[in-house]
């Protein structure tokens, strides 16, 4: 919503330790113990050692559908991995304002933190003050530039792009396609804007890639999305990189200028999205969108509670395939990632009952 190169934060441990720590794991019997084959025990958590202090949450907004059902899933998720979570506070889209968010928590005495970065750079400040109280960060959806985290929970944002290009490259073959951007501060934004870029340039040169940078800003997608239809016409494809935020202003733009038209219908304009949330599942059932990549917020809740409970009992993690069908990687910056599937959704696979957004209710 990358980087720098940083010292990498984890630990490497003998093997004995990591099998003797895998072993107890099995034999606790916790609910995700045991996520990835290489946990292991450092003995230097934060609070007792056993995962039981108090855990803050902070969201970057509750504007988006999607970062609402994150927040509503929190609590669940708090709840199913044994984690003292306190209620989630709300940054409101204000990076400076998450900084200080951050601060309030230590404060407050919380021995975890569970952050979703609203700006990749600027979070350091809050890292930095929470590394110097000795307490862990996991970062959800936002990879940091620098500073110190146990894990950043986040799905492939390249992959985003890349599969929005592949089924707008399909659909369209040739004329103007536009993406409307996320915040370029932020990792997420860049990612996908790159590797839509890139994939079009590569697989399909017939098309024409035009640009709105829009900083996940309904009002901003909607007033540029405006002006770029009146000099172009004759879109024939849009890529929406958070439809939490631009579905519906992209839906209503279109509407007042005629240009919502049914998939299958002449004049249709080809739609694709990120998120997964149920109004996007609806515009696809509908036919006034064609597809979204499904971004995972109740696993970013899941695993945002169970990085951060193995961070405060001192565990580390190496890269590598994970048990819950995602893979940790390192980041060029050090920190590690574990990389969440997120499914391309259309009209074949919508109604599908795992998927979150049809589990919202």
């Amino acid at each position: 919503m990358a980087g720098r190169t940083v010292r990498n934060s984890g630990r490497i441990t003998p093997r004995a330790i990591r099998a003797t720590a895998v072993a107890a794991c099995a034999a606790l019997a916790l609910t995700a113990c045991g996520s990835t084959k290489d946990a292991a025990g450092s003995g230097n958590g934060a609070g007792d050692g056993k995962g039981n202090g108090k855990v803050g949450v902070i969201l970057p907004l509750l504007t988006s559908p999607f970062w609402q059902s994150y927040n509503d899933y929190v609590p669940k998720m708090a709840e199913s991995e044994k984690v003292n979570a306190l209620k989630t506070v709300n940054s409101n889209s204000d990076p400076s304002q998450q900084i200080t968010d951050i601060n309030n928590q230590l404060n407050q005495g919380v021995q975890g933190l569970v952050v979703a970065p609203l700006d990749s750079a600027a979070i350091s400040a809050g890292l930095d003050q929470a590394e110097r109280k000795g307490v862990p960060v996991v970062a959800v959806d936002v990879a940091p530039e620098k500073g110190k985290v146990a894990m950043v929970v986040r799905a492939n944002n390249v992959a985003y792009g890349e599969k929005a290009c592949e089924f707008l490259g399909d659909q369209v073959k040739t004329g103007k396609v536009v993406q409307i951007m996320g915040d370029l501060a932020s990792v997420n934004g860049r990612d996908r804007s790159e590797a839509f870029r890139t994939c079009v340039k590569d697989k399909y040169p017939g098309l024409k890639v035009l640009e709105i940078p829009a900083k996940w800003e309904s009002d901003t997608a909607a007033s540029k999305l405006d002006t770029l239809l009146n000099a172009n016409p004759d879109i024939k494809g849009i890529y929406m990189q958070a439809g939490g935020v631009y579905l519906a202003p992209t839906l209503q733009t279109l509407k007042s200028k005629g240009m919502l038209k049914k998939a299958g219908e002449k004049g249709h304009i080809s739609i694709v999205s990120n998120d997964g949330i149920p109004q996007e599942f609806d515009a696809i059932r509908k036919g006034e969108i064609d597809a979204t990549v499904s971004q995972p917020a109740d696993s970013y809740a899941k695993y945002g509670m169970y990085y951060i409970k193995a961070a405060m009992q001192g565990k580390t993690f190496k890269p590598g395939p994970t048990d819950h069908d995602s893979t940790i990687v390192k980041l060029p910056n050090g920190l590690l990632e574990d990389q969440l599937p997120a499914p391309l959704v259309t009209k074949d696979n919508v109604d599908d009952p795992q998927l979150w957004g049809n589990t919202v209710k």
